[in-house]
């Protein structure tokens, strides 16, 4: 097992996908060269000083055996917290906003990916033979400093290096780990830590659990069984320890949980999605998300879920959506140019919002490339003001994510 190292960037700190890292998961069982004997050998390849790492390509990508998202389904909990070993990817995806006592405010993403080589459970036993490999990003931004901070770790599911587990819930990547605190997995402790960098965070779900598109059916294109399994927490509390450098400190404030698996690919002509995440402060929640097509046209199973203050949920289909870009960044390492603020406006719902990035460079330059970062959210809410906060996700602008998703 190797792991790739975070890339420095050209600001003072190296900068550091739920719905994104489909790709990057991908992207890591197309660098692994894999036998059907589940013995496993990950070689990255060096990047070059535009960021542009990439695995060696080990295996063409078969798919032949898993199951496919083709119908809404029961959850069970904790169960469905776990491991899906029918479907072929997967992944547990945590961002949000803390505040430190004095003020200082910060973004966090933590998420675990799972990729099966082949359909089915890992062989039980103590030997490191596997038909899983686990892929993880965790990420802090200072807000103050405009610093974006990140690690990247991949690890064979086996030997106690990464795995997940239903009952009781937990998903961990050596020592970067989620366990459940309770029975049903709404109360969570979430741990990092990566040389000067640690976060020890509590959470907790503070609505019901989220059933995205139909009950929970997420739909990626108009064919059959291209779509996931999409569910999650989109309002959790959140409070312990950070540590960034020197500094270190109590923390509170929110987070959102994501868990999709499936088995799926981009349709033909899509090249990437743009992927929303708002917590507003009337106590609604807002998922949006736009595949983007090479064309310039977007994929009409686009679409989203606001959920109310009391945790009922609706759909909000794309054409209900207004979602335009207004202004650009261009990273200075990679040369892609990003959407970088944007006017989001739900007509039939009261909201016109204006979402801006917290800092300007979050470019997840790891082994796939894309944009994750905090947003500040402004505007109206029926006519009256509202504020918020949530996080972005920005996919196929470095390279289009088809054939690798």
């Amino acid at each position: 097992m190797k792991r790739a190292r975070p890339r420095a960037g050209p600001a003072a700190a190296r900068r550091r996908f739920p719905f994104a890292l489909w790709a990057a998961l991908t992207a890591l069982v197309s660098l692994a060269a894999f036998s059907s004997g589940c013995d496993l050998a990950l070689t990255p390849k060096k990047g070059s000083e535009r960021g542009e790492g990439r695995l060696e390509l080990g295996a063409p990508v078969d798919t032949s055996g898993f199951a496919r998202a083709t119908a809404p389904r029961e959850f069970r909990l904790p169960m469905d917290h776990g491991p899906h070993y029918d479907f072929q990817t997967e992944w547990w995806y945590y961002t949000g906003h803390l505040a430190s006592e004095s003020g200082r405010q910060f973004g966090f993403q933590m998420t675990f990916f799972r990729r099966g080589l082949s359909p089915g459970a890992p062989p039980e036993g103590p030997g490191l033979a596997t038909n899983q490999v686990y892929f993880a990003h965790f990420a802090l931004t200072d807000v103050a400093a405009g610093v974006h901070v990140f690690s990247e770790r991949w690890a064979r599911g086996a030997g106690s290096l990464a795995g997940a587990r239903g009952e009781p819930f937990s998903v961990w990547l050596e020592g970067w780990r989620v366990e459940a605190n309770d029975g049903d997995g709404s109360v969570l402790r979430l741990r990092a830590r990566e040389g000067d960098r640690t976060l020890d965070l509590d959470l907790r779900a503070q609505k019901p659990l989220v059933r995205h598109g139909d009950r929970g059916l997420s739909a990626k294109s108009d064919e059959r069984g291209n779509a996931s399994y999409y569910v999650g927490y989109t309002r959790l509390s959140a409070g312990g320890r950070l540590r960034m450098g020197d500094a270190e400190s109590d923390v509170s404030g929110e987070a959102w949980f994501d868990h999709e698996w499936s088995t799926s690919a981009l349709s033909s002509g899509a090249v990437g999605w743009d992927w929303f995440s708002l917590q507003l402060g009337d106590g609604r929640e807002l998922m949006h998300f736009r595949i983007r097509r090479e064309d310039g046209s977007i994929e009409p199973v686009s679409r989203g879920t606001l959920v109310a203050r009391d945790g009922t949920t609706r759909p909000v289909p794309a054409e209900s959506v207004e979602l335009e870009v207004l202004a650009s960044w261009t990273s200075p390492t990679t040369g892609a140019r990003y959407p970088a603020r944007w006017r989001l406006a739900v007509a039939d719902a009261g909201l016109d919002l204006l979402v801006e990035p917290l800092v300007a460079d979050q470019e997840m330059r790891t082994s796939f490339v894309y944009w994750e970062g905090a947003v500040r959210v402004s505007g109206t809410a029926g006519g009256a003001p509202v504020a918020g906060r949530g996080y972005v996700e920005l996919t196929g602008y470095a390279r289009s994510m088809r054939g690798v998703f």
